[in-house]
């Protein structure tokens, strides 16, 4: 399905900006319909002269009247006209009297949306960028409840400010969707100078969880919450003005073991505040996951930092080793084993700085090269090696083999391919796609003869680690004139088969 971007966009008659104000009502999308007791559908102007759909919920406090989406559609014959009167006067449009759908009486309301242009103006756009329309099921009508009643009035004072521009507020900074609260998580309305007038259940027991034993009507919010955090060094600067409902924030208050997160909405009346409806949500065990993935991401970089100081000591352990060894064969196997143990550090160097799986394998083979010059000063030879291409993000199950892979290719290029030369250059190429990696290493050196590969420790491993862990291909051949050329392919899909 597309997104609401590329619908807008579309239709050709929006703006970016009004793109951008589309998105921030949206995220406020399954809020609307659950205190509107109704199915809500976003309608946007169409290159026809129509509308079209480009967003809908259900309520997940009532039945639902549309089982199909609307998303992409155009407007129904029977809402056209309510839809655009309300587009074109920049007036809430209610229905006379209930109308039919397949069948169920529904009282249909048309919002007109319209655009604040700068949060610290009361300027707001000249026409309306859209218009909302609320479909209540009217089949289950019953004598509502006093919950039931004042969510329809917070419905209907967040709908009257889209009509006006006042929601969403610019000034509300954009939180984590995570455990943010619901109107059925707990719902409290405060007048305008901060005394609860209605408490959810949900929302006094919140709170008498934190240790809140009276009701909470007729109170103030931020004298119960002061109450709460009585002895508290810190709190959070901006919990005075979302208590009070001054402001469109969000934050947590935790007392007795309990966190519960609040989120004021302040209401306005042609800029006025006027009150505020506040949401609350325990989320204890929310909080509690979240410091044991924060807790459990820290041990693992903490590991990957251990795992490399270990490899670079074992690295330094062989170096010694090899300085001190009299028989050249041993000097030379030492030197090769700290190289690959080396270049193994380098990954697990590159994994310990972040808290995500994936590395920058080009950073990491930046450093690998490096090893070029204490390779090439071992065989009297200067070296010029040329990176060119790139290799992209990759996951640390390729970044570990393909890493000791290129080490393996890059030293047989120096110490074969070069040998006996007083400089050379050795090129290493990358080319990716969705679907395959492909890497070229080159040397200008004597090349191979003709059909034979090496069939030393070095060449097994690169096989084993190109074809046998990475599911890839490699090739070895004599470049015309001078030289070897090595070529990988390396399947970019295959580990997510296996």
């Amino acid at each position: 399905m597309s997104t609401l971007s590329d619908l807008v966009q579309a239709q050709g008659r929006s703006s970016e900006a009004d793109i951008e104000w589309l998105h921030l009502l949206v995220g406020d999308w399954q809020l609307l319909a659950d205190l509107a007791f109704a199915d809500i559908v976003l309608w946007v102007p169409s290159a026809e002269g129509s509308f079209v759909a480009v967003a809908h919920a259900r309520p997940s406090s009532s039945a639902t009247l549309f089982y199909r989406d609307f998303v992409g559609q155009a407007v129904k014959p029977e809402w056209v006209h309510q839809v655009t009167e309300a587009f074109e006067t920049a007036t809430i449009i209610d229905t006379g009297t209930p109308t039919w759908y397949e069948e169920t009486p529904t009282r249909v309301r048309a919002v007109p949306v319209l655009r604040r242009l700068s949060p610290s103006t009361a300027a707001i756009s000249e026409a309306p960028v859209a218009v909302i329309t609320r479909h209540t099921n009217l089949s289950e009508a019953r004598t509502p409840g006093r919950q039931e009643l004042t969510f329809n009035e917070c419905a209907n004072d967040v709908f009257a400010m889209i009509a006006s521009g006042d929601f969403p507020d610019l000034g509300a900074p954009t939180g984590p969707r995570r455990g943010a609260p619901r109107a059925s998580d707990g719902l409290i309305r405060l007048d305008v100078d901060g005394t609860v007038t209605f408490a959810s259940p949900n929302a006094l027991s919140a709170f008498n969880r934190m240790g809140f034993a009276g009701e909470l009507e007729g109170e103030s919010l931020a004298e119960v919450t002061t109450s709460l955090l009585h002895g508290r060094l810190v709190v959070d600067e901006s919990l005075p003005l979302v208590v009070t409902g001054r402001a469109p924030w969000r934050t947590d208050i935790e007392a007795r073991g309990v966190t519960v997160s609040i989120r004021a909405i302040p209401v306005r009346n042609r800029g006025e505040r006027v009150g505020a409806i506040v949401l609350c949500r325990d989320v204890t065990e929310v909080r509690h996951q979240e410091r044991e993935l924060i807790t459990k991401d820290a041990t693992i970089r903490e590991i990957h930092h251990r795992v490399k100081n270990n490899l670079q000591t074992v690295a330094s352990l062989l170096r010694i080793q090899a300085r001190r060894t009299h028989s050249d064969v041993a000097r030379e196997a030492l030197g090769q084993a700290m190289r690959r143990v080396t270049a193994i550090a380098v990954v697990h160097d590159t994994l310990s700085e972040g808290l995500n799986q994936n590395v920058d394998f080009d950073a990491v083979f930046d450093r690998v090269l490096l090893l070029i010059a204490e390779i090439a000063t071992g065989h009297n030879t200067t070296v010029h090696p040329k990176s060119t291409g790139s290799f992209g993000v990759l996951p640390s199950e390729y970044a570990t083999p393909l890493a000791l892979a290129l080490t393996e290719l890059v030293t047989n290029a120096v110490e074969h391919g070069l040998a006996g030369r007083e400089e050379g250059e050795v090129e290493i190429i990358a080319a990716r796609n969705e679907e395959q990696l492909s890497v070229k290493v080159r040397d200008n050196g004597v090349g191979l003869a003709e059909g034979k590969v090496g069939s030393g420790l070095g060449t097994q491993i690169v096989r084993t680690l190109i074809q046998g862990e990475l599911g890839g291909s490699i090739d070895w051949h004599t470049i015309m004139g001078s030289g070897t050329e090595v070529t990988i392919e390396i399947p970019l899909n295959w580990l997510t088969k296996n």
